[in-house]
Order: structure tokens, then sequence, then C-alpha cells
């Protein structure tokens, strides 16, 4: 039984083009040809055409292929050995290369560009890209969001560090405030919230009194937010969240 270029094709899952080129470099003749010249191929030049695949899925170029099938003297063992170390040594570099690629994704999640030792230099033990899908499906369909990630991803380390020390001092002087006894809807304490708002617009995106003050609200109501917060000094969430909310009311 014999099989046209075309049904081999169809059974090896080559195209035609390529046993036309196997066969014009006599890697691969056909058995056979039709009265009308056309190629026919037998079961063995089935077999062939398999181990064929076979040698070059595995990465042998064609003329390496040829003396494997050909060559009476050649040690596929020898061949399949040098060819296993090859693959060996490529699979450890496509490790390290997806590797890499999954810190540099890692490093852009939310915008921040930074690799994971500097974001840890940066934030510390907080991790800013640990909520990023869930910020995503929440915010991402809102200008504010796209404006943070446009801003973001041109920040560089000093950059960060300059807007997370702005963030510290700012925490400081609310603390200041709080251990002299001065209440959250005090004067003072609404001037620090309005600085607060301030550096979101400045940094991040336009942050008007409206919505500054329901960002305030999860400082309370999630737990992730008033634990982080809390660590600079207990209750300092809650104390922000009530700045920030007597300060949207001066503000009408």
């Amino acid at each position: 039984m014999s099989y046209s270029v075309g049904q081999v094709a169809g059974f090896a899952g080559v195209t035609v083009r390529t046993l036309h080129h196997y066969d014009e470099i006599g890697l691969l003749r056909p058995s056979a040809r039709s009265t009308a010249g056309h190629r026919r191929y037998d079961d063995a030049d089935l077999d062939r055409l398999q181990s064929i695949l076979f040698y070059r899925e595995l990465g042998f170029p064609l003329d390496e292929v040829a003396v494997l099938l050909d060559d009476p003297d050649a040690d596929p063992q020898a061949h399949l050995r040098r060819q296993h170390t090859l693959l060996t040594d490529r699979i450890e570099q496509l490790r390290r290369m997806a590797a890499a690629v999954e810190h540099a994704m890692e490093a852009r999640k939310m915008g921040i560009n930074l690799t994971p030792e500097e974001k840890f230099e940066v934030f510390g033990d907080f991790d800013p890209d640990e909520h990023a899908d869930e910020v995503e499906e929440r915010w991402g369909n809102t200008e504010a969001y796209r404006e943070s990630q446009r801003r973001a991803a041109t920040y560089t380390k000093e950059d960060w560090q300059r807007i997370q020390a702005e963030s510290d001092a700012l925490n400081e002087r609310f603390i200041v405030l709080m251990e002299s006894g001065a209440a959250p809807e005090s004067e003072a304490a609404m001037d620090l919230a309005e600085e607060h708002r301030e550096g979101i617009s400045r940094n991040h995106y336009d942050c008007d009194h409206r919505l500054h003050a329901c960002i305030a609200e999860n400082y309370v109501t999630d737990q992730r937010f008033t634990d982080n917060i809390d660590k600079a000094r207990p209750g300092l969430a809650a104390y922000l969240r009530d700045a920030i909310r007597s300060n949207a009311e001066r503000h009408g």
C-alpha cells in the first residue's frame, strides 16, 4: 500500500513542502512514483519519516539526521548522549531565563519598576504587589488607577524611596499629634490630613476630598490596612481615618 505526499503530510503533521525538501536533499526519497510522476510513500518510508521527525524534535540538524540513518558506522547512542547534554544545558538556560522573566513581571506589577530586592529595600516587609490582582479588579476601570499605573511605571528606586520617606515623615507627625492629645478633628490634624491628600495627588493620582475620605475608610474596615498602618503606632489607622474624614467635611 502506498500513500500520496498529501496523505503523508497529514499523517505526520508536516507540510508537503517539507516532504519535497527531504526528497530533494536525499533524506527521505519516496519509494515509488505514480504513472504521472507523483511521489508515493510506503510503510518503510513512513517509518523513516518517523525517525527523522524524532531526531528533529531533539534538535538534530538534517545533515546529522542523515548520518544517523544512513551511516552504518554511526553510533546513535553516542549522538543521543551528546544531544542529551545539549538539551540539559538548554533546559537550564531556559530555567534561568524564565526566572529572570518572572522577576521582571513581579517587579512591574502595579507599575512598580523595581526588582524584588529593591522593593524590600524601599518598602521593607510590606509587599505592594501582594494584592495587585484585587486592586486591579476593584479599581482597574477607574482613571485614578490608570493614572497611578502610568506614574508608577516611570518611578525609579530613588523616587520610591523619596515617596516612602515623605509618607514615614508624615506618619511621625501624626503620631506626635496623637500623643499630644490633639483630637483628629483638630485644625492641626486636619491640616496634616490635607498634606496626606496632596501627597497622593502629587505622587500617584488626582485625589479629591471625597475620594480621600473613601480611601481612608479602608484604613479601618480592611484589617490588612489597619495592621500595616498600626505598625507605626497602635490606633494610627483610626486616627488617620478620622482626621481625613474631618478634613473632607471641612472642604465641603
